[in-house]
């Protein structure tokens, strides 16, 4: 069950590789990202002494928490195995290649963050994709009114 994906990822970069990672949350913040108050807009994931951290991932306040408020934008450990990690980190190190989440979503009682592999897309292959999916839409319509 996807709780929130991050559209803009698709559309800004070219996605090499994904990955899914579990998320590191304390109680009030699995509350609120079951009621769906996550935003994954501008946030991506960095390689620190061998772990991985999730950066700008908003997490807006549980209202019924009482006492122990959290910070909605801190950083978050992602949970990876080791061969992972070791693979991710070799490929960072590439010029252009980033970690940017795509969506969060439950498995079974975890919180998971689909984490992709991605470079980013250029304003030239940006155009071409928008003008390959308009070419497959004209494409469809012709083949739909020739029936």
């Amino acid at each position: 069950m996807i709780i929130s994906s991050n559209r803009r990822a698709r559309r800004e970069y070219q996605i090499l590789d994904t990955f899914e990672a579990g998320l590191v949350l304390t109680g009030a913040e699995v509350k609120s990202v079951r009621a769906g108050k996550v935003n994954l807009k501008d946030s991506y994931a960095r390689i620190e002494n061998g772990e991985v951290f999730l950066y700008n991932m908003h997490i807006a306040s549980y209202e019924k928490a009482a006492g122990h408020p959290h910070d909605p934008d801190r950083r978050r450990k992602l949970l990876l195995n080791a061969s992972e990690i070791r693979k991710l980190l070799g490929r960072t190190v590439e010029r252009g290649l980033t970690l940017v989440p795509l969506d969060v979503h439950f498995a079974g009682p975890w919180a998971k963050v689909q984490l992709a592999l991605a470079r980013g897309k250029k304003t030239v292959d940006k155009r071409r994709d928008i003008a390959e999916r308009d070419a497959r839409r004209e494409m469809e319509r012709a083949r739909r009114g020739n029936r």
